[in-house]
């Protein structure tokens, strides 16, 4: 351990010790998790969205500790969650698009749905957080959005996802209803943890704002004669959203459960709604792009986490390690994320100048090779932002968020926050040293990178 590090964790040493003290003389914390589903991080009021109105995401984000430069490692809804179950990164844990590839196994053939299988059964490799949580006597609740097979499999207690391969169990089946069918499950699981005075993780993931766009009219009705109708209606969700998290929080006074319960909030993946179709913009999902992997981060925790925003940059790969701090659980050695618990309660600095990415296909070339399929990694340092290319085989969305500059990429974010100047051949030096930096973290063969301006 160098001296840096010494020093930082004797002045982390206080919070760290209150923490433990106070969680180990009181309940241990509940836990929720609400994750927004294709979602800017631009588009929320306390973002300052002109239009987009979410009050109850802007009081509770009043309240806490606020990242607006967080991030998601991919920009693809599977991969992102199987971070947030596992604490590590695609390239990791394996889960790196959505689908196997019908290129290489026809879908519904017995080929493909052992692929299925196969990349389900990767979650086996990792302790969950559900999992880790249930070993201190939590119950959990899954809601929402799960791809790795049913909530049991994933290390829920209780769920509504029953998963592959039960009929149309790709995605969330049940689950999906949560937030746009109303959160009755969520409200019979707080009154089982009540009833049996356990602690809970909640996992509320619902499929919002998502497409299909189909608001209540109410809602859209605020929007339309401002913004084309696509746009309309991609607002008018994002504000149902809203609602469901104001619905969750009602459920939570009621039963006088928000004074130990800690907050986490993020989106799965960015969205920039396309004015012309019911679709995404380029340099939106499945990209690196801020439009792809950008979202704020919050911990609300009141009397526990005071409310600041934070400039630093984030990651949800903090989160794993962070919501297994807050419970008092131990925290896996090979977790490559920051448990922000110590800065959180202090406020001091993260330290930690850099945090880094991965692109890959929509459908996997070879669910045992993630190198076939990848076509980004990318890191931020300070201002600057790399990303670089590879040659992955592309699939059938490939058109939606084409590979439209081979070699490097460097945006200044400070000076071009949405990423439309390359200035990768002026700074020479700058590619090197980050290229040199995603190489560390995560290698790849020489023949798939394209570095060279």
């Amino acid at each position: 351990m160098n001296l840096r590090s010494l020093s930082f964790l004797l002045l982390a040493l206080p919070a760290v010790i209150h923490w433990a003290m106070s969680t180990a003389t009181a309940a241990p914390p509940n836990i929720v998790l609400i994750l927004s589903d294709d979602m800017a991080w631009t588009d929320y009021g306390f973002m300052d969205h002109p239009d987009v109105k979410t009050p109850n995401l802007d009081r509770l984000a009043a309240e806490a500790a606020v990242f607006p430069r967080g991030y998601v490692p991919t920009g693809l809804c599977r991969p992102s969650l199987a971070t947030l179950l596992t604490g590590h990164y695609a390239s990791t844990h394996g889960v790196t698009g959505n689908d196997p590839s019908p290129k290489y196994a026809p879908r519904d053939s017995d080929l493909y749905n052992q692929r299925r299988s196969q990349l389900i059964s990767y979650l086996d490799r990792f302790e969950t957080v559900p999992e880790a949580l249930g070993k201190l006597g939590y119950l959990s609740h899954q809601s929402g959005k799960l791809w790795e097979g049913s909530f049991g499999n994933a290390g829920f207690t209780h769920g509504m996802t029953k998963g592959f391969p039960n009929r149309g169990g790709r995605h969330g089946d049940a689950g999906l209803k949560i937030g746009r069918e109303g959160i009755e499950p969520i409200n019979e699981f707080l009154d089982l943890a009540v009833q049996e005075k356990k602690p809970f993780f909640l996992w509320y993931a619902p499929f919002m704002p998502h497409t299909p766009h189909t608001p209540p009219e109410r809602l859209l009705k605020k929007y339309r004669d401002k913004h084309p109708l696509t746009v309309a209606k991609y607002y008018a969700m994002c504000e149902w959203f809203d609602e469901t998290c104001g619905q969750l929080m009602e459920s939570l006074r009621q039963r006088d459960l928000e004074q130990n319960t800690l907050i986490v909030y993020l989106t799965d993946n960015g969205w920039i709604q396309d004015p012309n179709k019911n679709g995404y913009a380029p340099r939106s999902k499945q990209t690196p792009y801020e439009g792809g992997v950008r979202t704020p981060i919050f911990y609300w925790m009141p009397g526990k986490i005071p409310a600041k925003v934070h400039p630093e940059l984030t990651s949800s790969i903090d989160i794993a390690p962070t919501i297994l701090s807050a419970a008092g659980a131990p925290i896996p050695d090979d977790l490559p994320g920051i448990d922000l618990i110590p800065h959180l309660t202090e406020g001091s600095a993260i330290e930690r100048d850099t945090i880094f990415g991965e692109g890959f296909a929509h459908d996997i070339a070879d669910i045992e090779n993630p190198e076939a399929s990848l076509l980004y990694r990318w890191c931020i340092q300070g201002e600057w932002k790399l990303l670089l290319t590879y040659d992955g085989e592309v699939n059938r969305y490939a058109s939606t968020h084409p590979r439209d500059e081979k070699g490097p990429q460097l945006f200044n974010l400070e000076e071009d926050p949405t990423e439309q100047h390359n200035v990768a051949k002026e700074h020479p030096e700058i590619v090197a040293r980050l290229a040199e930096r995603i190489q560390q973290w995560y290698p790849v063969t020489e023949r798939k990178t394209q570095v060279t301006p």
